[in-house]
């Protein structure tokens, strides 16, 4: 080998040497080690900090998953939510319906009620002049007694078959009342349970909402609870509370 070929080989060995001690120094103080440390306790230090880089990774990785799976969770529950929501307002409107169908009814049937009691009392009055007009007549011939006594027994059963239809138009009436109550006893205790469940819903939903943004680096990211209707849920809860009239 010749001499200039020799040294420039030497210069270049040299040099590598150089790199390679500024490297392991600069290595030793990136890890907080002696920087006079030898190269086995450099390669253990490295060794733990790219575990602990591995380490990180696999962390990151795993909250990434659970974020994933809290949001699909999440958006299942507001869809449950939406539809709790949809059934509130349809209770609403059911129990409102019933309600104005109920009370016109009842003034109906009150009407009704009152015009036959009228048209009863109407009756009664009449059988007192009969009653009265038979004992003024009694000096009248056995015939003429006879008959007036089969009219009055004709317009008593008369009577009386009248009263017995309005006492059954009446029982029915009650008893329709009766069945009508308890539906919409029934429609009042399922809303105010759909109030409950929707508010417990929404809770839950907001809860889990604070609980995942922690884990996720942009929160724009994650789904967005909509506002609960709290007008919507009072006017179910005060159609609950309502007792059914009793007239």
């Amino acid at each position: 080998m010749q001499p200039a070929q020799f040294e420039l080989q030497l210069k270049v060995w040299k040099e590598l040497a150089i790199s390679k001690q500024v490297m392991m120094r600069t290595a030793a103080e990136a890890l907080k080690l002696d920087p006079e440390c030898t190269p086995e306790e450099l390669k253990q230090a490295l060794d733990g900090a790219l575990k602990k880089v591995a380490a990180a990774d696999a962390s990151v990785v795993a909250a990434k998953e659970q974020a994933k799976q809290t949001i699909l969770a999440m958006e299942k529950k507001l869809a449950v939510s939406v539809q709790v929501q949809t059934m509130a307002e349809a209770i609403t409107a059911d129990l409102t319906a019933k309600q104005e169908r109920m009370t016109q009814q009842m003034a109906v049937d009150r009407t009704t009620a009152v015009k036959e009691l009228q048209q009863y009392k109407d009756r009664v009055a009449e059988k007192d002049r009969a009653i009265k007009a038979i004992n003024t007549a009694l000096a009248d011939t056995p015939e003429n007694v006879l008959k007036k006594m089969k009219a009055l027994k004709k317009e008593k059963q008369d009577e009386a078959d009248a009263l017995k239809r309005v006492e059954v138009s009446l029982a029915a009436l009650r008893k329709e009342k009766r069945d009508e109550d308890q539906q919409l006893k029934e429609a009042q205790e399922n809303g105010e349970k759909l109030v409950t469940q929707c508010r417990n819903l929404h809770a839950l939903c907001t809860s889990l909402l604070e609980q995942l943004k922690p884990l996720v680096k942009d929160t724009k990211t994650l789904p967005t609870i909509a506002e609960l209707d709290t007008k919507l849920l009072e006017a179910v809860e005060k159609a609950g509370s309502k007792e059914p009239s009793k007239k």
